[in-house]
């Protein structure tokens, strides 16, 4: 019996479905939603912030904060943190702290870690791969920053510099708090098994397994180092310190932790970014400065000259005393305050100059710089528009403690002082963790098959000296266990035609016939260090997002170097030392 056409074409139809569905399900290669799709054709994008109510500056912000990738397993390593440790850890406050009711439920607040959830949720919904154009709001997140600072962020005065400093410091605040209170819960715990322990001089937690005296427990030395290693990615400490130039007495530095760095741009017509740097870190000399050391021997001076000229024995004493106290002032601690000396007028104090070193002793994981360009008078203020070059790879700290940085997210404004547009600029790069991942997709099937025992031998490396072609193994080629996809060895072929066809693909311009095919690019095993120096140094992408609210296209790092008038905000991520 000859079927109907309309129920063939259903039928069809049907079927394709299922296929593409299967097709989708079992074996994505990212064709229909990843940025990785070979078909260069499509036009790609990614999740858009809409602007309501001048929201320019907090989504410029947002959208740069979502391309850290240390931000972002930062974030999920530390909500993650606080789902096992259970609510009762960060509900709980210190009962000897002499908080009013209102300090009390703002301590709680950042215990719990309200704007950290909320930040997490939001990166999350920006970090998606859609599938078609998708414009989200930031409300969400504008609402639980607004509620953890009970107040209303205006958007009469839009500045993102002040946007992502209220954020950072939030969040930083956040994170030290749930430290503290991870502290207490287990010195609590510590204290209340030492109190039924009283014998045993060391604390020993155990876990009540159902025996009688349960399973021991080494957690403290593990959460030390999980809280070191995780710490705030923003998070970095400064150290100041002052010296004389007179008797070259240097102060005890003095340390300040920063959540971002600000740099002034100097009024000229371009500058670069690490000039921007020498105006915070160079050393800057101070005149007529009153030193303390100095200070000190110009108290022994004159109480010495005073000494020689007195006559009551009672004077004398008294004189020696105070001097004795101020030498040994002078030789231990000169900044130490000295009670029940009479010094000189400090008119006749004599006045140095010093200089005052920075340095950076802390290296955060990710840097937010702020170039400074407001240039105010005393009647009005301005915007400074002068050039200012940037690297993609920044260079920070000294020869010995250099550390290396890459350019991720920057944010961009248009306009003058008063009134203008933030858009910002993402590198387009797929970074993991995603916000919806698959569990049958292709990259979890590799990274499985890649992990799998082979059983094929390990390819023989031929050394530069060897000429004897018959040592070449042959090319074998291995199944893994799961029996998913074969893993072949590279190792070289042993046909005449198998190794012109390798030669002609590796050889270059330069090499000479004489010297063996395909054992050029092979450096010997033995060596130390040769790997290392001949290993080239990983492209950077050099693929962009620009991002303006909801309208978002590609662009090429060339582009993004090129926004010297318009940078405001830069965001490096410390680079991983393979």
């Amino acid at each position: 019996m000859q079927e109907k056409p309309t129920t063939v074409a259903a039928y069809a139809a049907g079927a394709s479905l299922a296929a593409v569905a299967l097709f989708y399900v079992f074996g994505p290669n990212y064709t229909i939603d990843g940025d990785e799709s070979n078909d260069s054709n499509r036009k790609k994008s990614i999740v858009g912030l809409s602007n309501l109510a001048n929201d320019c500056f907090i989504n410029s912000v947002l959208q740069a904060l979502a391309g850290l990738g240390d931000l972002r397993v930062y974030l999920i390593h530390e909500l993650h943190r606080r789902q096992l440790d259970g609510p009762d850890t960060y509900q709980t406050v210190a009962s000897d702290d002499e908080l009013s009711a209102g300090q009390t439920d703002k301590l709680r607040e950042l215990q719990q870690g309200i704007t950290t959830r909320a930040l997490k949720e939001m990166l999350d919904r920006l970090n998606e791969r859609p599938i078609y154009k998708k414009t989200i709001s930031a409300r969400d997140f504008i609402q639980a920053l607004e509620y953890a600072f009970r107040t209303r962020i205006s958007r009469n005065q839009q500045d993102a510099q002040e946007f992502l400093q209220i954020v950072l410091e939030r969040l930083c605040d956040e994170y030290h708090a749930g430290v503290r209170a991870r502290k207490r819960a287990l010195g609590s715990a510590a204290s209340a098994e030492g109190s039924s322990q009283e014998s045993s001089s060391e604390v020993e937690v155990r876990i009540d397994d159902g025996s009688v005296h349960g399973l021991p427990a080494i957690i403290d030395t593990k959460l030390k180092e999980i809280d070191q290693e995780s710490g705030f990615p923003f998070e970095g400490k400064m150290e100041s310190q002052i010296e004389c130039q007179f008797c070259h007495y240097q102060y005890k530095p003095n340390q300040t932790a920063f959540v971002n760095l600000t740099l002034q741009v100097p009024q000229k017509s371009s500058t670069t970014l690490g000039s921007c740097f020498d105006g915070l870190l160079k050393t800057e000399y101070i005149e007529d400065f009153r030193c303390d050391r100095c200070s000190l021997q110009h108290a022994v001076d004159v109480k010495s000259k005073e000494l020689a000229r007195v006559r009551s024995q009672g004077d004398r004493d008294r004189l020696e005393k105070e001097l004795t106290r101020l030498r040994e002032a002078i030789e231990t601690d000169p900044e130490a305050e000295l009670e029940g000396i009479t010094f000189p007028p400090s008119e006749s104090v004599p006045k140095r100059r010093i200089a005052r070193h920075m340095r950076i002793t802390a290296f955060p994981k990710v840097i937010a710089i702020h170039l400074s360009r407001s240039i105010f008078d005393r009647s009005s203020s301005s915007k400074n528009a002068a050039k200012v070059s940037f690297p993609e790879r920044l260079p920070l700290g000294g020869l010995l403690t250099q550390k290396w940085y890459k350019l991720l997210a920057i944010v961009c404004h248009k306009g003058s002082h008063h009134s203008g547009h933030y858009e910002s600029f993402r590198r387009n790069h797929i970074y993991p963790p995603f916000s919806t991942p698959g569990a049958f997709s292709s990259y979890a099937q590799s990274r499985t098959a890649s992990q799998s025992p082979s059983t094929a031998p390990s390819p023989r490396i031929i050394p530069r000296s060897s000429p004897d072609p018959d040592t070449l193994s042959p090319a074998t080629s291995s199944t893994s266990p799961s029996g998913s996809v074969p893993q072949l060895t590279p190792v070289r072929p042993t046909t005449a035609s198998s190794r012109h066809s390798v030669s002609t693909k590796t050889s270059s311009p330069s090499e000479t016939p004489s010297a063996p095919r395909g054992s050029r690019s092979i450096p010997r095993p033995d060596v130390p260090g040769v790997s290392s120096r001949l290993r080239r140094r990983r492209k950077p992408i050099d693929r962009w997002w620009r991002i303006s609210d909801e309208k978002i296209k590609e662009c090429k790092t060339s582009d993004v170097l090129g926004m010297q008038r318009e940078v405001y905000l830069l965001f490096y991520e410390l680079e991983k030392v393979e």
